[in-house]
């Protein structure tokens, strides 16, 4: 894997690759989210489906960033594995300016 990280620290001195993968951190980050809060949950994906009424394949679709889930699922899925869901807006920092 770290001839991976390698590779992207190397892309990342491109302006518009950086752009573009800052772009899409926001949604690595939802599914590193879900897929960390099912995990200490200590479900399964099968078992979370059970309980939220979410077919498993569309809960793999979410943790494989395949599928944009809506608020609603989100939420769904939150109370599923006991937890509550938090959205944030931050301020950007900007450095340079």
């Amino acid at each position: 894997m770290s001839s991976f990280n390698e590779y992207v620290k190397e892309q990342m001195k491109d302006p518009e690759f950086k752009r573009e993968y800052d772009m899409l951190e926001p949604e690595f980050a939802i599914i590193q989210a879900l897929i960390d809060a099912r995990k200490a949950s200590g479900l399964t994906q099968k078992q979370l489906a059970d309980i939220t009424g979410i077919a498993q394949a569309d809960i793999s679709k979410l943790e494989n960033g395949n599928a944009n889930p809506s608020l609603r699922t989100l939420q769904r899925l939150a109370s599923g594995m006991g937890t509550s869901l938090k959205i944030e807006f931050v301020p950007v920092t900007n450095s340079g300016m």
